[in-house]
């Protein structure tokens, strides 16, 4: 599965995060929260390279996070 800008994905499994804005500082679970995906990082000034959290993904206005492949899912 390739995910691709604009793509709607659901977080598949239990990824907690400090940074939400309405529960900051407060561990928060993101599991079957769905957003649209902002950017995909793949490479840098031409050059491939291997992010640890290359999918980046918008909830909200407010929110938004990177996170991993195996941590999404397409919604179709």
């Amino acid at each position: 599965m390739e995910i691709k800008m604009g793509d709607r994905v659901r977080i598949a499994q239990s990824v907690i995060v400090y940074h939400h804005p309405e529960h900051r500082s407060q561990p928060f679970d993101l599991k079957g929260l769905e957003g649209e995906v902002i950017s995909v990082i793949r490479e840098l000034r031409g050059k491939p390279i291997s992010a640890n959290l290359p999918i980046y993904v918008r909830f909200s206005p407010k929110f938004s996070a990177h996170l991993r492949e195996s941590e999404v899912e397409l919604i179709s």
